[in-house]
């Protein structure tokens, strides 16, 4: 019998699901709270007023109690959504959170408006003041990117238009994903999968079942192929017109603000991996060797290589990981003990669940969830790890001020990714034999291909199909190019067959929230590794190391961070390719390691 649950608990969120009577009632209490925004930033006598101490304190505090409020419910209804694809009444929660959010969003513009409105001499003065100076950054921040957008008026249009307009295509991509279901025969047995499971179906060690899921996938996406051309450019589009008006010429703005990152510190990591790619080529090649075939196809990237990849329990997993963490981080472990025992993780593998994982937080209760689908691989366990570590991130971040909680994508991947690490290397280690070893060795490098070769790719394909819908609307049989060649240039040609319909199957290039919701991947797994290999030199002192940094994730640009913490410099070749060199050191072992089985 499990000692863990694998499905989730939300009951003690909101009783009920997505007919909860009390999410109704919190919902009431929000629209409340907006009203009274909305009217104290319409009041005369707050705009006279808005740079006095006393007068911004109240208003931020409104800001503070309404984003905590808005976030619990948009991480509840994410839950309802990713739990049951077919939830109906989650549908329209969904509708209602985006109205809600639309709300928020017009009334900060207001703020933003106010904000811009104070001079400079007065706005350093009120950040001088005690109440203001833990959250200087962020509201320094705020008021900059205030300066770079369009009117009040024009801003307050641009969001009431986006609910419907922008954030509905991505909806529109979510919907049609629920009604997708791969029907494919496996070893006799007509199955039909979710996204999801076939996914995970793509680690099977028998290749002529990888081969037919993936031959299945990829025709249930070509499919839908026209609809997603659709989403895509019409998503692109209008964010491409919104950054016209705004008079911003440059794509990467938005990403590299909303990342705190400066555009050398993204070009030199990606100048590092590009340089030292070689070495990832060869495992290409020696993992094609060791499957017996003369070139690796899209469907072999997470095929195993030995045969000691054994099933590993839901059980098995969890004290797995809380050993691990506990060898770094007796604070970490107890944290991911909790969310086991407490139920914060959906894990069952079933269908009509959503694919992919996330990690989301409830500012209000804090508490966090965790959802994924879990199926015994190795890759399964080192997600739970991903998810956990962030989970924990946003643990320690709970008892400061909300203003300081707002961390961007590179950093929160830095924390899972760090997670990941911890788990991976110990398992290397602890290995049994050459034969486990091997597989354990292999799970990790199969990440860092992912994130110096899949990630690139996705990031050289937007980059490309942003410049592209610039002149208008790019055909279906346009983005499968774009994706084939942006693949065949991050991978250096040598896999046999691609992926050219990857741009629609994956999420990540249909979701408003975050533009380029690629590079922060590649950002986290990097810098993480600068912040692991501290810590195998300072273990005794690595927990209080290691929350001091995730405390000012929220609060300083990531070249700054970088500097307090780790002494480096971001903007330099040398600190990414000694993150790679530790990657490479796995590869040249996997490669020593299977030479005799060849």
């Amino acid at each position: 019998m499990s000692t863990y649950n694998m499905k989730w608990d939300l009951e003690t969120i909101f009783p009920g699901g997505s007919k909860s009577e009390e999410l109704t009632s919190y919902i009431h209490t929000l629209e409340t709270e907006l009203s009274n925004l909305e009217a104290s930033l319409a009041s005369e006598e707050t705009v006279k007023t808005f740079g006095t101490p006393q007068v911004f304190r109240t208003i931020l505090d409104k800001v503070e109690t309404i984003t905590k409020r808005l976030g619990e419910i948009s991480s509840f209804v994410g839950c309802l959504t990713a739990q049951d694809v077919s939830d109906h009444h989650a549908k329209l929660l969904v509708g209602k959170r985006n109205e809600l959010a639309a709300r928020f969003s017009a009334a900060m513009s207001a703020v933003d408006e106010q904000m811009k409105a104070i001079s400079s001499e007065e706005w350093n003065h009120l950040m001088e003041d005690s109440d203001f100076v833990s959250v200087a950054f962020v509201l320094n921040e705020r008021r900059q990117k205030a300066m770079e957008k369009l009117p009040l008026q024009q801003e307050v249009l641009l969001n009431d238009l986006a609910v419907d307009g922008y954030h509905a295509w991505e909806e529109m991509y979510d919907t049609i994903v629920a009604k997708i279901s791969i029907n494919v025969d496996i070893e006799g047995k007509s199955q039909s999968l979710s996204v999801g499971q076939a996914e995970n179906k793509l680690s099977h060690p028998d290749r002529k079942v990888r081969q037919t899921v993936f031959q299945h996938m990829e025709q249930a996406w070509m499919e839908q192929a026209d609809l997603f051309t659709e989403t895509l450019n019409h998503l692109a589009g209008f964010r491409l017109q919104t950054y016209k008006h705004r008079g911003w010429d440059h794509v990467l703005k938005e990403p590299l603000e909303y990342n705190r990152m400066d555009e050398n510190t993204l070009s030199s990591m990606w100048e590092a991996i590009s340089n030292q790619k070689t070495p990832f080529v060869s495992y290409l090649k020696r993992k094609a060797e060791l499957l017996g075939i003369e070139k690796m196809s899209w469907f072999d990237l997470d095929a195993p290589v030995a045969e000691s990849t054994e099933t590993i329990s839901y059980d098995q997993a969890a004290e797995i990981i809380v050993k691990e963490f506990g060898q770094y981080s007796s604070e970490m472990a107890s944290f991911a003990q909790h969310a086991f025992d407490q139920r914060w993780i959906e894990a069952e593998d079933r269908s009509g669940k959503r694919p992919g994982g996330f990690c989301t937080g409830f500012p209000d209760s804090k508490e966090t969830r965790i959802f994924m689908t879990y199926s015994g691989t190795a890759s399964n366990v080192s997600t739970l790890a991903h998810e956990l570590g962030h989970a924990y991130h946003q643990y320690v971040m709970d008892d400061m001020e909300l203003l300081n909680q707002d961390y961007a994508m590179n950093v929160a991947e830095t924390a899972s990714t760090l997670a990941e690490m911890i788990l991976a290397d110990a398992a290397v280690k602890n290995a049994k034999n050459d034969e486990e070893k091997i597989a354990l060795l292999e799970d990790k490098i199969q990440r860092s291909v992912a994130f110096f070769m899949n990630i690139h790719a996705r990031f050289l394909f937007e980059t490309r199909f942003y410049e592209e819908r610039k002149k208008g609307i790019v055909p279906t049989d346009r983005l499968h190019t774009l994706m084939k060649e942006a693949q065949e240039e991050a991978y250096c040609g040598e896999l046999d067959r691609y992926n050219p319909v990857f741009w629609a199957s994956k999420l990540h290039f249909h979701i408003t929230d975050v533009p380029f919701y690629n590079f922060p991947y590649t950002f986290g797994y990097l810098f993480s590794l600068g912040i692991y290999a501290h810590a195998q030199e300072n273990k005794e002192e690595f927990e209080e190391f290691y929350k001091a940094i995730l405390k000012d994730t929220g609060r300083m640009k990531v070249e700054d961070l970088a500097s307090k913490h780790l002494h480096v410099d971001l903007g330099s070749l040398d600190f990414w390719e000694k993150g790679i060199q530790l990657c490479i050191a796995d590869v040249e072992e996997f490669i020593k390691l299977t030479e005799s089985r060849l």
